[in-house]
C-alpha cells in the first residue's frame, strides 16, 4: 500500500512533544540502551519495536483499569492500549534520530461487524538506509495475533478484512490523531473506555 505523509518534512517526524516526550530521562535512557545494543539503525528499530511489543503489556490483555498516554507514562507503568504503546515506540525511535509517525486502521471491535468498529493505532518508521517507510504494530502478541518486524512483507497484528468494511488508512501522521489522545484523557477506567469509548472512525 502506498503511504501518504501528512508532512513533507522528516523533521516533523522527529519532534519532541508532551505525548512523544523523548526529553524524559527514562525514555532517553531506554533509547540509548537499545541503540547501544544494536549494530546498526535497522537493528535498533527492531529492538525498539520488540521492546514495546513484548515488555509493555496491552491494558486490555491484562484487564487493567489504568489509562496511560504519554510515552514516559507508558514506560513508567509498563502498560497501555495501542494508542499509548504507539506513543512510546515513536518516542524511543525519535530519541535516537529515527523518524517515526502514526498510522491507523478501522477494525471491528469483536470478530464481526455487529460488534461495532474501533480505530486501531500502529507506527510507521522511516528506514534511513533504504529511504522508505515501513509499518510496525507493537500492540502486543497473543494467540491469534503475531505481529513481527519485517523488511520484506508487513506482518501486522490485524490483516484488514475488506468484506467487513475494515479500513487501512494510508496516511502517516507526524502526531497522534487528536481523537486518540482525547479518548485517553477523557476516561478514567480503561476497561470501560475500551469497550464503549474508543473512536469508530477518524
Amino acid at each position: 500500500m502506498p503511504f501518504l505523509c501528512n508532512s513533507t518534512s522528516l523533521t516533523d517526524y522527529l519532534a519532541d512533544s508532551d505525548i512523544a516526550d523523548y526529553h524524559h530521562p527514562a525514555v532517553q535512557s531506554l533509547g540509548a540502551e537499545l541503540r547501544q545494543q544494536a549494530p546498526d539503525e535497522t537493528a535498533f528499530i527492531r529492538l525498539a519495536f520488540e521492546y514495546v511489543r513484548d515488555q509493555i503489556s496491552h491494558s486490555w490483555d491484562i484487564q487493567s483499569s489504568r489509562i496511560t498516554c504519554s510515552a514516559s507514562d507508558v514506560l513508567a507503568h509498563k502498560e497501555g492500549i495501542c494508542y499509548a504503546k504507539s506513543n512510546l515506540l515513536c518516542a524511543i525511535l525519535r530519541s535516537q534520530g529515527i523518524p517515526a509517525g502514526y498510522c491507523y486502521q478501522r477494525l471491528t471491535l469483536g470478530d464481526t461487524p455487529d460488534t461495532g468498529y474501533v480505530i486501531h493505532a500502529l507506527n510507521a518508521v522511516y528506514l534511513p538506509a533504504a529511504e522508505r517507510w515501513i509499518r510496525l504494530d507493537a500492540r502486543g502478541n497473543k494467540p491469534g495475533i503475531d505481529a513481527q518486524f519485517s523488511l520484506d512483507q508487513e506482518r501486522l497484528a490485524f490483516p484488514i478484512r475488506k468484506e467487513y468494511d475494515e479500513v487501512d488508512y494510508p496516511i502517516i501522521y507526524s502526531e497522534p490523531h487528536p481523537s486518540t489522545i482525547q479518548v485517553l484523557r477523557q476516561h478514567n477506567d480503561c476497561k470501560v473506555m475500551y469497550l464503549h469509548g474508543l473512536p469508530a472512525e477518524l
